[in-house]
């Protein structure tokens, strides 16, 4: 089945130029939607990629209408690819039916996972950078050394239990559990 997916950003816009157009595409249904595509809730495109089945065709108008970004797109071109669901952007003339959109949309593939890539070398280069420099990464620590002695000697005294500990000191009890554990337990 050739399925349609129309959207407009606004509501003073209207998907008027888009649904001949996927009429004349033969779509056999239209999902039509409003709101940004920078927007993460988008219950009829959800609706829309749910409802297709292997085989199946969905068709845009443009791809901006299906996607924010690259990595948007991307992600759910490989989610119709799992699918065994074709693709087709009427304005961009990008086919995946044919030989030659699936070539195009590997190649944009490939791009990506080489833009991950950079980010995620440039991301370790940094981190071992900051190390190098004295600086660590995470959150800083909620409690000071000497409120880490304070748990240790309440805990030893056997007086409160672990929740009472963590209410004096406004933590939850998994984080005195952790620095009251013995280290051999630890790993």
């Amino acid at each position: 089945m050739i399925v349609g997916y129309a959207r407009v950003s606004t509501v003073d816009q209207a998907t008027a130029p888009q649904i001949p157009a996927l009429k004349r595409a033969k779509c056999k249904r239209i999902y039509e939607e409003t709101g940004s595509g920078r927007k993460i809730d988008r219950p009829e495109l959800e609706k829309c990629l749910d409802q297709l089945e292997k085989g199946d065709i969905l068709v845009v108008w443009r791809l901006d209408r299906l996607a924010c970004s690259l990595r948007d797109l991307l992600e759910i071109m490989d989610r119709l690819d799992k699918a065994e669901v074709h693709f087709r952007s009427l304005t961009e003339n990008f086919d995946t039916t044919s030989a030659t959109g699936r070539t195009v949309f590997d190649f944009f593939a490939a791009l990506t996972q080489f833009e991950r890539e950079l980010i995620s070398e440039r991301t370790k280069l940094g981190l071992s950078a900051a190390r190098a420099r004295g600086k660590l990464g995470g959150r800083k620590p909620k409690l000071t050394p000497k409120q880490i002695r304070q748990v240790k000697t309440l805990w030893a005294s056997r007086k409160k239990t672990l929740q009472e500990i963590a209410d004096q000191f406004g933590v939850h009890k998994n984080t005195i559990g952790r620095i009251v554990r013995p280290k051999s337990l630890k790993a």
